[in-house]
Formats: structure tokens, C-alpha cells, sequence
């Protein structure tokens, strides 16, 4: 399917496509070269897109969106068509960006979503590109658009305003980070920036680490030392999840080779970046985390929890990481998205992140939207009610 329409920009011409990916070497030619022309994000480079695009379940139909603008591509993203029942009961027909609809393989978590577009322009191929997208949907019920960027978020907002689109947040988030060049100035070290009892914790924790041998941070220097610091890691991870009787990611039959692919390709480029944290000869915790443009982030981590509580492996693994990121000069070491105790204690700065859908504000969008507050409010009622004490019974 082609479909075409034109969007003035100050006079240039923004032409859209939109067409299933019949050649993936012929779409990386494309993106790496605006990827170099861009200010996307990692989970915009070709690194991830490219490793996602061959990791697809089968029967998943992607299609490539393409603006152009003066005969150069100025602007790309990826998108699965995918009808699925909401509740049980209700039939949506979706275009995801970035996803597939397939829940247990979008457990990757794509982040800082959006569209790739050129730095020169990439206002106007935003909001063309969302135009383009909401004018579409007549035909499809919704655009399901996950983890975005803050710059995609308005320009998606300001299509939906114009369009009369309903918009609807299915999940309201924030990324947290540390602001590396605010500690530069301070110019008091990492750890003095914390508050008074963080700083206490971490100091006492490293401090008991200590007695068993010197606290180490390293840095895996190969693929292979990335890996199996990465099968490690999963151990640790696995085990803290499972005693609290959940999943843990490893549980996602596409996580392990999604990102042992992914660590393979990016540790030898720089983007991958393999932590192993010791105390004496005893691991306390891995820290996975991406590279990208002076930004570190942390994707996964596995940590080795005792009884002591005391020891906050980490938080300590942490904060050896975020002084790493520093002394290497990089902009800031970002937490991303979903909740975690640790996050506000060490971070400095902090944005929203939010999963949307939009479509036309047809009858069964107004039953979706209900139930999903019903649904939120018994959710609110059982978490509130689980904290709640017994009331004691009449004898």
C-alpha cells in the first residue's frame, strides 16, 4: 500500500509514504544516513530499529512511514497494523509505532519514541507526520503510540487538537536522570550532590562492601566479556524477581536474543555498556546500560540482595556508575521510565513519558476509556485495601 499526500512546510513540499518493508538493506541505507542528520534518540538509531526489524514474530507486517522533502528523505519511523480485542469485547484496528501489538514481544520497551527526522527540519516533518497519520485514521480505529519523546508528544497532542481526534494516555510515566553538567558546576563530586541520608546509605553500604575486599567497577571490554557478564546479570535478575513471586524480563522468551544481538553489535561500536560491580571476589550487581550521544542509560540491571538491609547493592552499583559517566565527561546518566525507590534519590532532573492512543472519538473509544478508569479504580481500591489493616472481628 502507497499512500501519498503533500504538506506544505514554508513553502517546501513534505511528500509521505507509507509501504509495507519489502527491503531491509535498502531501509538501513536510508536511516543511517538521516540518522547521522538527526538528533533521534538511541531507540531511534538503526542499532535498535535494525535489530528489532530482524527480531519480528512472524506474521508481524511492518511498513515503513517516509517524508521527503525536496526528493531527501528527511524523516522515518516504523509501523505494525494489528487488530486487537480491548477487555475482551471491543475490536480496535491499531497502527503502533515502534511496536508490534504482540504484548509479550513489545516487553522490550521501546523509550524516547518517535519519529527519526532531520535536525534542519524536524518540527515541521513532526507535525506533517502526525497530520498524515490522523487524517488516516477513518479507516483504523487508532495510532497507539508508545514511550514518546517529549518533541513527539506535542506535535501528536496538536494533530490530535486539530483533527478532533480523542486522546487518550494509557500510561502516565517519567524519566528521571542525573544533569551531570549541574554536578560539574557544583563542583563537590556525585556523591556530595546527594541528599544527607542517600549520601549516609551509600556511604555505609560501600563502607561494609569494603570489609570483604576492594569495591571494584569494571567495565566489560569485549562482546564476549559483555555477554557473559550479561548471563550473570540474568541470574541475579531472575532471582530477586522471582522471590517476590513475579517475572522478571528474562521471562520474555525475545529478551535474551534481542539483547544478546544487540550487545554483540554495540559494545565493539561503544553503545553497549556491560558493569560488573564486585566486593572483593563477590559480584553485587551488573548494570546494563545504553551509550548514545553523551547520555548513558540504564536499561537493566541484576542485583545480589542479602538479608542485611543495610547493603544496597544497587544503589552502590549505581552511583560507581553515574561517578564512571562523569569522570568519561558524558551529559547526564538517565534512569528512564517506570517507577523505582532508587530513581528519585539519585536524580536531579526529570521529564514526563507517557504511552498514548488516538483515534476518532467514536462509541467504542468512549467504552474503552470507561472501562480503563473502572479497571484503574478497582485497582486503586485492592492496592489500597491490601495496605489497609484487618479490621478486627466482632467476637
Amino acid at each position: 500500500m502507497d499512500m501519498r499526500t503533500l504538506v506544505e512546510d514554508d513553502g517546501d513540499t513534505i511528500d509521505i509514504t507509507l509501504q509495507p518493508v519489502e527491503n531491509p538493506s535498502k531501509l538501513e541505507e536510508l536511516w543511517t544516513d538521516l540518522e547521522r542528520r538527526a538528533d533521534g534518540s538511541f531507540f531511534l538509531g538503526w542499532q535498535w530499529i535494525g535489530n528489532w526489524l530482524a527480531s519480528l514474530p512472524s506474521g508481524t507486517r511492518p511498513h515503513a512511514l517516509v517524508a521527503r522533502r525536496g526528493g531527501q528523505v528527511v524523516g522515518l519511523a516504523l509501523l505494525c497494523p494489528r487488530t486487537q480485542w480491548r477487555f475482551g469485547l471491543l475490536r480496535t484496528r491499531c497502527w503502533l509505532l515502534h511496536e508490534t501489538g504482540e504484548r509479550t514481544f513489545d516487553r522490550l520497551f521501546v523509550e524516547y519514541n518517535g519519529i527519526l527526522a532531520d535536525r534542519n527540519c524536524a518540527d515541521a516533518v513532526l507535525a506533517a507526520c502526525f497530520d498524515w497519520l490522523g487524517q488516516r485514521l477513518t479507516n483504523w480505529d487508532e495510532l497507539v503510540l508508545g514511550g514518546l519523546e517529549p518533541e513527539a508528544e506535542a506535535a501528536v497532542r496538536l494533530a490530535a487538537a486539530r483533527q478532533g481526534h480523542a486522546l487518550q494516555v494509557r500510561v502516565a510515566d517519567s524519566c528521571q536522570w542525573v544533569d551531570l553538567e549541574g554536578v560539574r558546576r557544583q563542583g563537590t563530586g556525585y556523591l556530595a550532590s546527594l541528599g544527607k541520608n542517600t549520601r549516609a546509605a551509600v556511604r555505609r553500604a560501600m563502607r561494609l562492601y569494603t570489609e570483604r575486599g576492594p569495591l571494584t567497577y569494571r567495565v566489560a571490554a569485549t562482546a564476549a566479556e559483555a555477554l557473559e557478564d550479561f548471563h550473570a546479570m540474568e541470574i541475579l535478575h531472575q532471582a530477586s524477581w522471582n522471590a517476590r513471586g513475579q517475572s522478571g524480563a528474562f521471562s520474555n522468551p525475545a529478551f535474551r536474543p534481542f539483547h544478546e544481538r544487540l550487545i554483540a553489535d554495540g559494545v565493539p561500536a561503544g553503545t553497549v555498556r556491560l558493569c560488573r560491580v564486585s566486593a572483593g571476589d563477590t559480584v553485587i550487581g551488573y548494570l546494563y546500560n545504553f551509550v548514545h550521544r553523551g547520555r548513558v542509560m540504564n536499561y537493566q540491571g541484576g542485583f545480589a540482595y542479602e538479608a542485611d538491609n543495610r547493603l544496597k547493592p544497587g544503589l552502590v552499583a549505581h552511583v560507581l556508575a553515574i561517578e564512571d559517566t562523569l569522570a568519561r565527561g558524558e551529559d547526564c546518566y538517565d534512569f528512564m521510565s517506570t517507577p523505582a525507590g532508587h530513581k528519585p534519590l539519585l536524580s536531579n532532573t526529570e521529564q514526563p513519558m507517557n504511552w498514548i492512543a488516538l483515534g476518532p472519538d467514536r462509541l467504542s473509544r468512549q467504552i474503552d476509556t470507561r472501562l480503563r478508569r473502572v479497571k484503574a479504580g478497582l485497582t486503586d481500591r485492592m492496592r489500597r485495601l491490601i495496605r489497609s489493616p484487618l479490621p478486627l472481628m466482632n467476637r
